[in-house]
């Protein structure tokens, strides 16, 4: 009797682990994979941005890209107007979203 609780004891331990290990390997590459190359494809598409490139930003704001700097861009949008954002704001290049692939 003894010794099969011993033996449930040592068993229950490695029981543990490989279920947690599985969790956690769904987990990366579910989750934090994908996640990783959205964010690579942004800073790429950020990286790409130039001057007249229309862009949408993560408020919704359409508008066209008039100067740039390292962490800024300026924006025109509807009737001239102008408005500085950061660069991450930038959520589409609605210039390469608009042409068709080829």
């Amino acid at each position: 009797m003894t010794a099969a609780i011993l033996l449930q004891a040592q068993g229950g331990g490695l029981g543990m682990i490989v279920p947690m290990v599985l969790i956690m390997v769904v987990f990366y590459f579910f989750m934090i994979r994908p996640q990783v190359r959205k964010a690579k494809e942004h800073k790429k598409m950020i990286g790409d941005l130039k001057k007249g490139d229309k862009v949408v930003t993560t408020a919704g704001i359409h508008g066209r890209i008039v100067d740039m700097n390292e962490t800024t861009f300026l924006l025109e949008v509807e009737g001239g107007t102008k408005i500085r954002f950061d660069k991450t704001a930038v959520s589409l290049d609605a210039t390469k979203a608009a042409q068709p692939k080829a």
